[in-house]
């Protein structure tokens, strides 16, 4: 399982963020929570032996 793709963060990627005006990041839960409230952005968690991009 990959990292998180926030700056800084090692934690493991548990969620898929796609957001309308950038590419979509794979993301741990913690930063999930604070960017997921952005408006049109849509959280999907990341499922066990789900593939990878």
């Amino acid at each position: 399982m990959p990292e998180c793709s926030e700056e800084d963060c090692s934690a493991p990627a548990t969620v898929r963020l796609h957001i309308p005006w950038d590419e979509n990041r794979e993301v741990c839960a913690a930063h999930a929570r604070v960017l997921g409230r952005q408006d049109g952005v849509v959280a999907d968690p990341i499922g066990d032996g789900e593939e990878w991009p």
